[in-house]
């Protein structure tokens, strides 16, 4: 996981200062940054993978090796280049359940840099749209014709003011790049394939049904629209309103949480700690910076695994600089890339070790998991026999715009802490599924025949599936994991999610609610 320097900036919400992690947990020096500065890329560890339980379930965490991963493999992964075929297995469930309601979060797509390497050029990238340059998508210019009429959507201030698509012919910082758009425009197609034959959204959906919501940075908002038009091609402008999540942790008005900024706190310092213990790294970055003519710190602070990873995504050249009185001269090279990224996961290793990192999770992406449960369980409440539709529906499809430093704690929160780290256009999906009602000539039927019912669960109850990047981690989560699962049963019941998540979660900071959790004294 590539990550960035840098220390928190304490934002005031509600005159309280509130901390949030721009988080890049490998990266290597911390420095001070605002909560809608993302990210710098970070990978997570090797990359085999352990197999689910039942022969349809694909692999989807890291067997540990003896062998040490490869860091550039993982970097080359993490640019998850939209150049090969993907499986997705979002829509898939036991023959005739129903599919109730989705709910996605995804990161955004590739950027460019935040940060340049000095005395150096900057990556010659063209942040305009063209579908006649790679990658590309049968669905570009018809999402840059559609990006055209958005003037008729609703958006709240002050995401109206961002353009709607990346357009400098020579690229901002962090603006997304035409790979970031058609990552996602890939994407929102993967999941309009899984769920069309599952009668998510009516043909004539209201605007309730539908929730767009993104942090104010173009990146962002930008692969929410992508992944939105893939999913809805040509959707109807003026049912839709987007709407601005101020912070990357999507906590809304609940982001007030003293302990979160301690766990916080104590977790750069123990990121800062392994860092300056390595004195590989430290040697690393001598040359580099004697390469550029440069003092040691000077290029600590430019941040340049995040403008190398962009080299390395693009497949373009490292950067060089000639040589003269100030430095040595030369290229930067790909073996000092690889123990910049080896560091980076070797602090994956050690932050899972430690344990304070899941804590800040739990904090930081309760108010996000508790908003899902609560949307989930009204959904799930509104299928229930005999009762009386809302006029205008639920919210059956939403759609969270973050950025790394939303969704790696979103995994952690999950337990999923062996997951790769999110790549760049990762997604996570939650998908609420019903079990069918057996007729009394079916249940009739099977007791003739001496049958059971396969999945073993009560007529009409509700389940909860989490895919990560389209594969199925439902059961490696805190709330259902493989070891308390039901042989027979098919997916996990909804009620461990709303339990895991009203109360059970915060068992890691010894207390049972959220509000207790952030205001209990430390020690």
């Amino acid at each position: 996981m590539l990550a960035r320097n840098r220390f928190l900036l304490l934002v005031v919400v509600g005159g309280v200062a509130l901390a949030v992690l721009s988080f890049s947990l490998q990266f290597l020096n911390l420095i001070s940054t605002t909560p809608m500065l993302d990210e710098q890329p970070v990978q997570a560890v090797d990359g085999g993978f352990r197999a689910f339980q039942g022969k349809s379930r694909k692999r989807v965490f890291p067997v540990h090796h003896t062998q040490e991963p490869d860091p550039i493999f993982e970097a080359y992964s993490y640019c998850n280049t939209p150049n090969h075929t993907e499986q997705a297995w979002e829509g898939h469930s036991p023959a005739d359940y129903k599919l109730l309601s989705v709910h996605v979060m995804i990161r955004h797509g590739d950027r460019y840099p935040l940060y340049s390497i000095p005395k150096t050029k900057r990556p010659s990238i063209d942040c305009t749209l063209s579908a006649s340059r790679q990658p590309s998508h049968p669905l570009l210019n018809p999402f840059i014709n559609h990006m055209a009429q958005g003037t008729r959507g609703h958006w709240e201030s002050p995401l109206g003011s961002i353009s709607r698509l990346p357009n400098h012919s020579v690229c901002e910082m962090g603006e997304l790049t035409q790979t970031g758009v058609v990552q996602h425009l890939r994407n929102g197609q993967l999941l309009h394939h899984a769920y069309k034959h599952h009668s998510l959204l009516p043909s004539d959906w209201s605007p309730r049904q539908v929730w767009m919501e993104s942090t104010g940075k173009s990146r962002t908002l930008q692969s929410g629209m992508a992944f939105l038009y893939g999913f809805l091609p040509d959707f109807d402008w003026t049912k839709v309103t987007v709407r601005h999540q101020w912070s990357t942790l999507f906590c809304g008005s609940a982001c007030e949480c003293p302990a979160r900024n301690r766990y916080l706190e104590e977790e750069q310092r123990r990121q800062y700690r392994l860092r300056v213990a390595d004195s590989n790294l430290e040697r690393t970055y001598v040359e580099m910076a004697r390469t550029l003519g440069v003092l040691t710190r000077q290029l600590r602070a430019a941040n340049p695994i995040d403008s190398l990873l962009c080299h390395l995504c693009h497949s373009l050249s490292f950067p060089c600089v000639p040589s003269g009185d100030s430095g040595a001269g030369g290229c930067l090279t790909m073996a000092q890339f690889a123990v910049i990224r080896q560091q980076q996961l070797d602090d994956e290793v050690d932050r899972r070790r430690v344990g304070v990192y899941r804590k800040y999770a739990i904090l930081a992406l309760y108010p996000y998991l508790n908003r899902t449960a609560n949307k989930m369980e009204r959904v799930a409440k509104a299928n229930e026999p005999g009762r009386q539709p809302r006029l205008k529906g639920e919210e059956v499809f939403t759609l969270s715009s973050g950025h790394d430093v939303t969704m790696a704690p979103l995994l952690s929160a999950l337990g999923l802490e062996e997951a790769k780290f999110p790549r760049f256009a990762a997604r996570i999906v939650f998908e609420l599924w019903k079990s069918p009602h057996t007729t009394p000539r079916q249940a009739k039927n099977r007791a003739g025949k001496g049958e059971r019912s396969k999945s073993n669960s009560k007529d009409g109850e509700v389940f909860i599936r989490v895919l990560y990047n389209g594969e199925d981690v439902t059961f490696h989560t805190a709330f259902c994991h493989s070891n308390e699962r039901h042989i027979s049963q098919p997916l996990c019941p909804l009620k461990n999610f709303l339990i895991f998540v009203r109360k059970d979660m915060f068992s890691i900071v010894n207390a049972t609610s959220y509000k207790e959790a952030c205001y209990k004294q430390s020690g």
